[in-house]
């Protein structure tokens, strides 16, 4: 699906690269806190570091301001995911692995998380479809390492067993963010994790355990 395009006046690439930094860095903080419709442009500005003026030189809209948020959110997990992910080889002991990687990226990017469920609906209706599809791409990472975990093991899961799997690990990750203000009180990071991952691999291996597929004897 094609990127949209935010326009900015301003020709130097590494210069718009770092305004729209700043400028993602102090809409996260004002979403976060204020909400997309609360907050206005010119409070961007001022929290991003510069002028209203300076501003409008790298976007249109303030609904340019929250799809860059959106997209700078993705890209950051998607490429973080990429990096550590063996799309390739695969056993239950690295899909615990990545399980765990991923919680522990989504645990540092907990306010991006909450600003991403809170506001993601204000999306326009060009941009919405764009963002939601990198979502199925780090979806479709976890899928691949599902079933090379399948492979390793000799074990067998339907199609859409596994794909119900990878969507689980993507949105309890994202749920440590969205739901802290209950699940703080209860676990620290270390235990949910280790929650988690104990459900997910007991539901993926039940079945297993039923068939006399996957002894433990």
């Amino acid at each position: 699906m094609k990127k949209r395009e935010v326009h900015a006046s301003v020709k130097d690439e590494r210069l718009i690269e770092k305004r729209r930094d700043q400028m993602i860095k102090g809409a996260v903080s004002l979403f976060k806190e204020k909400g997309f419709h609360r907050t206005t442009t010119r409070e961007i500005a001022k929290e991003a570091g510069f002028s209203i003026g300076t501003l409008y030189e790298y976007i249109r809209t303030k609904e340019d301001v929250l799809y860059l948020v959106c997209d700078r959110i993705y890209d950051q997990v998607g490429e973080r995911l990429q990096q550590e992910l063996d799309m390739k080889r695969g056993n239950l002991e690295s899909l615990k692995s990545a399980i765990s990687y991923y919680f522990r990226v989504m645990d540092e990017m907990q306010d991006e998380v909450l600003v991403m469920y809170q506001e993601a609906k204000s999306l326009s209706k060009d941009a919405l479809p764009y963002v939601l599809n990198k979502e199925l791409e780090m979806v479709a990472m976890f899928e691949q390492v599902i079933r090379n975990c399948m492979a390793a093991e000799g074990m067998k899961l339907k199609e859409q067993e596994i794909q119900l799997m990878a969507h689980n690990i993507f949105v309890q990750g994202q749920m440590w963010g969205f739901r802290r203000w209950v699940l703080h009180k209860h676990f620290c990071l270390e235990d949910y994790i280790a929650g988690q991952i104990e459900l997910l691999i007991n539901g993926l291996t039940k079945g297993e355990h039923v068939n006399g597929n996957l002894s433990s004897n």
